[in-house]
Parts: C-alpha cells; sequence; structure tokens
C-alpha cells in the first residue's frame, strides 16, 4: 500500500490534534469598548469581555497595567485605577493570546440617556435641527446608542459603536441627551461621553429585572397578567399562523377580483419581544451596558406608565434602585424629566391620570436620595406627545447635574415645591420651597392653575394671591370652609406660575383622595 501523500498526511494530523485540543478563540470585548470611547474620570472602570479559560489577559492604558485570566465560564473583567485627568487620547489595550487595541480614548463625564420616546426623539425631530446638526461640531462629545432588543435573555453584548459628535452623527442621536451632554461639555470644559438606550413606547417595568418584580407583591397583579400571555402565547401563535395562511389567501383572491384585501390578522410575537413585557428592555438593551462606567443618569419616560400611576410610585423607585445595586457605583446621580402637559387643554378642575403620574415621579425625589425631577408643565404640545423644543427640557436636566452633581456655584436647579398649608377661614395658605429669585407669575400679574374643595371634594377654581413673604393665598366663592387645594391638576392644565429663576411651579396637590388610578394594576 503506497503511503499517504504528505499534504494528506499534515491534514490528517492537525485533524487529530484539533480533535484532542479545545478550540483557541480570540480574546473579544463587549462593545462599549471601542474606538474613541470614554471612559469615566474618577473611578475605577471595568473592562471586560470573553477569554478562553484561564487564558491571561492583560489590560493596560495610562501607564497602568492590570493582569487576570479567563473564568472558567470564558469571561473575563479587570477594574483599572482611576484616570483622575480629563482628556486624552488614550490607547487601550486587551492583550491574551490575540491583541486588541482601542485609539483616541478620552476619560471625562458618562451618562446613560435611558426612557421612551422622547428621550429617543432625535435632533432631526426637534426644533431647529438644520442649525444644531450645522453646529455640532464637538470631537470630545461622543455618542453610542444601543439597539432595541426585546428579550428574556440577557444579552452579552449589542451592535453599536462609539462615534464622535460631527453633524453627521448628532441628527439621529437623542436630541434631549445630546443637548444635555452638549450644555454639560461647553459648562465643565470636559470630554462628554452619551450613552442612549431609549426606547419608545416603552413601560417601566420593561426595564427592571423580573425576580425583582417578583420580589415585591405589589407587582404580583401585573406579573399575573404577563404570566397568563406568556402561557397562551404558543395556542394564539399557533391560531395566527393558520389565520395568516387563510388571510394570504383571502388577500389574492380580493387582489384579483379588484377589492381591498381583508385586515391581516395580528401577530402575537409582539407581546412577547415588546417594549411592555417585564424584563425585556432590561435583558435585551440594558444589561450589555451595566457595569461601564458611568456618573449618572438622565430618564424621560411615563407616558405609557400614567394609567398605573399609582403603582409608578412603587415601580419607579424600584427601578432606579435596581440599576444602582447592579452598576455597583452607589446612589449614582439620577435625574428625571416630569410629563410635560398634553391632550387638550382642560378647564380645571379635572380628574387626570397624567396629573396623578407627575405626582408619583415627584414623590420619587423623597424615597431616593441623588435623584431629581425637571418640571416641564410649561413647555408641552396639547396636540403632539412629543414636544419638539428638547433644548429647554435638557437644560432643565442639565441644571440638576451641574447644580447638584459637579457642585458648579449660582446654578439653581429646583422648581418650586409645595411645601405645607395652612387654613385661615375661608382662605387657604400655602409655603413652598425653593422658589429661587421669589415669584414670577407668567403673561399676568395674578396666580393661575389653583382650584380648592371643601369637606365635600368638589374642586372648583380658586383665586390666587401671592403675600410678602412669598405665601400664595388661596380661595374661592362659595367655598366657606375649604380642606384642600391642588395646583396644574389636569392633563394639560392652565397655569402660570415661575420662579424669578425660571423655573415652573411643580404639579401638586395637599389632599390624599383616592385617585383614578389607584386600582390600576
Amino acid at each position: 500500500m503506497r503511503a499517504p501523500r504528505l499534504p494528506l498526511l499534515a491534514a490528517i494530523l492537525l485533524a487529530i490534534c484539533a480533535a484532542g485540543s479545545p478550540a483557541r478563540a480570540d480574546v473579544a470585548l463587549n462593545n462599549m469598548f471601542g474606538d474613541h470611547m470614554v471612559l469615566q474620570q474618577g473611578i475605577k472602570n471595568r473592562v471586560w469581555g470573553k477569554a478562553d479559560p484561564g487564558e491571561e489577559v492583560t489590560v493596560t492604558i495610562a501607564g497602568q497595567s492590570h493582569a487576570t485570566k479567563g473564568s472558567p465560564d470564558g469571561r473575563f473583567e479587570v477594574f483599572l485605577d482611576p484616570l483622575l485627568t480629563y482628556g486624552g487620547p488614550h490607547v487601550l489595550t486587551v492583550k491574551g493570546k490575540n491583541t486588541v487595541t482601542f485609539h483616541d480614548v478620552l476619560v471625562g463625564e458618562v451618562w446613560v440617556c435611558a426612557g421612551q420616546s422622547n428621550m429617543q426623539w432625535s435632533v432631526n425631530a426637534s426644533n431647529d435641527p438644520d442649525i444644531e446638526r450645522a453646529a455640532a461640531n464637538f470631537p470630545q462629545i461622543r455618542l453610542i446608542s444601543v439597539p432595541q432588543v426585546g428579550t428574556q435573555e440577557p444579552q452579552w453584548n449589542f451592535d453599536g459603536r462609539w462615534q464622535p459628535c460631527t453633524p453627521e452623527a448628532v441628527g439621529n442621536f437623542s436630541a434631549v441627551g445630546y443637548f444635555f451632554g452638549r450644555q454639560l461639555h461647553q459648562t465643565l470644559g470636559v470630554p462628554v461621553g452619551l450613552i442612549n438606550n431609549a426606547w419608545g413606547g416603552s413601560a417601566a417595568e420593561a426595564w427592571v429585572r423580573r425576580d425583582k418584580l417578583a420580589a415585591d407583591a405589589r407587582f404580583k397583579p401585573l406579573l399575573e397578567r404577563w404570566e397568563k400571555m406568556e402561557a397562551d402565547y404558543p395556542a394564539q401563535k399557533a391560531a395566527y399562523d393558520k389565520a395568516m395562511v387563510e388571510w394570504k389567501a383571502a388577500a389574492e383572491k380580493a387582489k384579483a377580483e379588484g377589492k381591498p384585501a381583508p385586515g391581516q390578522p395580528g401577530n402575537p410575537d409582539g407581546n412577547m419581544t415588546g417594549n411592555h413585557r417585564p424584563a425585556n428592555i432590561h435583558s435585551g438593551v440594558l444589561t450589555p451596558s451595566i457595569g461601564y462606567g458611568i456618573k449618572g443618569a438622565i430618564w424621560y419616560q411615563g407616558e405609557s406608565n400614567a394609567g398605573r400611576a399609582y403603582q409608578y410610585r412603587a415601580l419607579f423607585p424600584l427601578m432606579i434602585q435596581s440599576w444602582r445595586d447592579e452598576w455597583g457605583l452607589g446612589d449614582f446621580p439620577f435625574y428625571w424629566v416630569q410629563l410635560a402637559d398634553f391632550k387638550n387643554e382642560q378647564p380645571q378642575p379635572a380628574e387626570s391620570d397624567w396629573a396623578e403620574l407627575r405626582e408619583a415621579q415627584t414623590m420619587t425625589m423623597k424615597a431616593l436620595p441623588q435623584t431629581g425631577e425637571a418640571v416641564i408643565i410649561d413647555i408641552g404640545e396639547g396636540k403632539d406627545i412629543h414636544p419638539k423644543n428638547k433644548q429647554d427640557v435638557a437644560k432643565r436636566l442639565a441644571r440638576w447635574a451641574l447644580a447638584e452633581t459637579y457642585r458648579v456655584p449660582g446654578i439653581a436647579c429646583r422648581s418650586p415645591l409645595y411645601k405645607a398649608m395652612e387654613k385661615q377661614g375661608a382662605k387657604i395658605v400655602l409655603a413652598f420651597d425653593h422658589v429661587d429669585g421669589g415669584w414670577r407669575p407668567f403673561d399676568v400679574p395674578e396666580p393661575i392653575g389653583f382650584t380648592i374643595a371643601g369637606a365635600d371634594r368638589k374642586f372648583v377654581p380658586a383665586k390666587g394671591a401671592i403675600l410678602p413673604d412669598g405665601r400664595i393665598e388661596v380661595s374661592a366663592e362659595g367655598v366657606a370652609d375649604p380642606v384642600a387645594v391642588r395646583y396644574a391638576w389636569a392633563d394639560n392644565p392652565r397655569c402660570n406660575m415661575f420662579s424669578g429663576v425660571g423655573l415652573p411651579l411643580t404639579p401638586f396637590r395637599t389632599d390624599d383622595f383616592e385617585g383614578v388610578t389607584a386600582n390600576a394594576h
């Protein structure tokens, strides 16, 4: 028998060797790491990725080096020593069996920009997009967006990359995120990194881990509803598939006869992969970035939860605290936008789920430290749930960060906030905190937007008067024995109270009467 030719013999030997040893995998990093990224100044930044079990991995940047080995499940992580000097550029190198190098790495301030459509809303769709794009030459502002993936399976990575801020890059980025980051950059003079992971229409429960929700009995009805939907899904999917076959045949027949096609059946997949299912966004969008070094988060969401505003009182703080626990950076700053005025302007008094959601948002400031609320009851649009004035929204968020996080002197950030009431005969006198610069009612000198009620709990429009000490006196004809006052308590209220620095009075009520969403779960 003739001996095998050498090339064939070599191939056989290689195959034997490959079968007897595990395949080598290159070191790979999560896409939060890449050219043009921003590392958070002053903290131990976590660097993580995948490597073979036992593989030696070394991470170097700015004169420091850290070594580790791949874990049994094929992962690695190191923590960099705090980078104290802003700027760069630096080179980050990760070396294992292969070497990965990232260039143009800056050290700056990194913020997460999350929420639903009003945070997702792009620069292109906001006020003055042509001017804003033309001016967006900020090489030290860096942008990255996380795609919308709804799943119950925690994702390790995502399809995205960092980009320097240019007129070409900024158009499709979050307008609130960009304008917020631009204000920080221009005020502080440091690099800024912005992580946009907003998803239009999303519900807050989709941003929270399933086990966190299950551990709190207040969310049992919510989870039971979803568990039933999940159990019913296979049968619904089978029925949908059958209905689609019938629909296609009917559509072809209608087309041949020159008739309109029948309505297409609804696909139940949307519920399973969508942005309302508990934990879907947390697993698919948030998980890949959790652990990346950040300074804080800004949030614009609530519209999708307005029908369950009382539930939001517990859900929103739970979401914030769970993020903080998972990121492992302590009580990082978390600032949000209160719901704007929307829908038809209403003569007050009025019951309103949006007013109750605003109240739940305000209550969260007392529930958790390092939180703040940007009140925008004055810059919404009755006809559009997506008001285009995102510049002023971002400025009010930036006020919080500049004043509370970065301690820039002379910047006011807090909207006036109801403090206490005192009954004086047929009048109620209200006291407030944070009326910086005194009161400045808009358009007319008299306060507008107050209602008052007696023991019958029937609210009527009230007259207001600003007292010399800054308190506001409220009364109404026919209410001789008042018990409660409300302000801007409607979907789209007529109201005009601002502090001297231009921040609107936070909508409020002095009562705790049961609201329209009290039993909605």
